[in-house]
Formats: C-alpha cells, structure tokens, sequence
C-alpha cells in the first residue's frame, strides 16, 4: 500500500479521541476508592490498595501516552489492565468486568484506530 494514498494522517481525528475517551472511562470505572472495609474485614494487606493506586496511575498513564504518540503506552495498557486484574482476582477473589471491557475496548477499537497511526508513534 502507498504511504501517502493511505488517508491516515498525524492529526488526531474525532475516532481516535473517541477511543481513548471511551478507554479512559472504562479505567475511571476499575479504579476503586472504596476498599478500607476489606483490610479488617479479609486481611488484606494494606500495600494492595496503594499498589492497586499506583497501577490505575499507570493505566491513565499509559493511555496519555497513547494520545501523544508514544509506543511504550500501547504495551503498557495492556500489562497494567492485567496486573489489576491479577491483582483484585488474588487478593479480592473477585472479577473486574471493567477490566475485561477494557481489554476487549483496546483490542477491539483501540487497536483499529492506533494500528493505521503506527508509523507515527515514536
């Protein structure tokens, strides 16, 4: 295919935002701020929950990166949905569909958006 008859250009285009928008969402819903009931109640061990933070941190990170082209933030997504999700399924015995949503989000729409834009990722 010609590079320059390929219609993708740098500019960010509504389909693009409309992704990440829809990503970061998606991570708003995973983050939980609602946890101090579970250390007294399971033993839990209190670094979960600032390792938990750190992780959401990370996931949010990562989809800036994405926004400004940078390679790292599309396989970064990935592993920190999957450690959060590790995470909460170890330590919680319970499942995040927001995590899965977010999974099927990224691979499903992320990756149809970001994948013509690769050549402009550093």
């Amino acid at each position: 295919m010609n590079e320059e008859n390929s219609g993708v250009t740098s500019t960010k285009s509504w389909t693009f935002v409309a992704a990440l928008v829809l990503m970061l969402i998606l991570v708003g819903l995973s983050i939980n701020t609602d946890l101090q009931h579970y250390v007294s109640d399971d033993n839990v061990p209190m670094w979960f929950f600032y390792g938990l933070f750190f992780v959401d941190v990370l996931m949010v990170l990562s989809l800036l990166l994405i926004y400004f082209y940078k390679k790292i933030g599309v396989s970064l997504l990935p592993i920190t949905v999957g450690i959060h999700y590790i995470m909460h399924n170890y330590y919680l015995s319970t499942t995040l569909y927001s995590d899965l949503n977010l999974l099927f989000v990224f691979v499903g729409i992320g990756l149809f958006v970001i994948i013509p834009r690769w050549k402009f990722y550093k």
